[in-house]
């Protein structure tokens, strides 16, 4: 795929693998708007539009949407990518009400962002959603229960989606990820954060492949 004057809509995209795949998009010529739930997007470069919306809002979602068609008529590509963690604990030790506000950030907010991209997309007769997922996904892992289980939900939701749109000019990538040197383990990093990725290496491999002229649907990047 040439990114060049794509419309790319990055979710959770000023700071972390967001903001570092927002500087990719860019480099390559498309137009990129990202969302934050705090509104906070003083250290974003100049040409990257900054929305404020949570995505565990829908209406929110949807009126970031409504202004991305307003100012640029289309969706080329979104990419959900908001995502938070829980530090490591046992399951007896695990907070399950914020488990609760993870799984909404982390499944529903990548649903509604999915959802309504598609909507946009099936009207226009192409497009590509992007899950940022997590390698959490794919396999358990020890003390982090609450954590897999969302991601492990969003695999699922991805790879039906995947079959939903089957047949049509839309398609549906996942990506799996392993750590990351990101914010959101500034609570707690767990012990070996200093052998995790730089996400900007992570977003010059999903880069990559989206231009590819047949890209991974399930895109695994794990650190060497």
């Amino acid at each position: 795929m040439d990114l060049k004057n794509k419309v790319v809509v990055i979710t959770g995209g000023s700071k972390g693998l967001g903001r570092a795949l927002a500087l990719r998009f860019l480099e390559d010529g498309s137009k990129v708007i990202v969302c934050s739930k705090d509104g906070d997007f003083k250290n974003l470069e100049n040409g990257i539009v900054g929305i404020k919306a949570d995505v565990t809002k829908e209406d929110e979602v949807q009126a970031l949407a409504d202004k991305v068609i307003v100012d640029f008529n289309k969706i080329d590509i979104w990419v959900n990518n908001a995502g938070i963690w829980l530090p490591h604990k046992p399951i007896e030790e695990t907070d399950w009400k914020r488990a609760h506000d993870l799984i909404e950030v982390n499944l529903f907010g990548t649903v509604y962002g999915s959802k309504i991209a598609l909507a946009q997309m099936r009207k226009q007769g192409l497009g590509l959603i992007v899950n940022i997922i997590s390698t959490s996904g794919l396999n358990g892992k020890i003390n982090e229960t609450a954590y897999c289980a969302s991601k492990f939900a969003v695999s699922g939701f991805t790879r039906s989606l995947m079959k939903e749109v089957d047949g049509e000019k839309i398609r549906i990538l996942g990506v799996y990820p392993g750590g990351m040197q990101t914010n959101l383990f500034d609570e707690n990093k767990p012990e070996n954060y200093t052998e995790f990725m730089d996400p900007n290496f992570v977003a010059e491999k999903i880069i990559s492949n989206l231009k590819l002229e047949k890209p991974e649907e399930e895109l695994i990047i794990k650190r060497k």
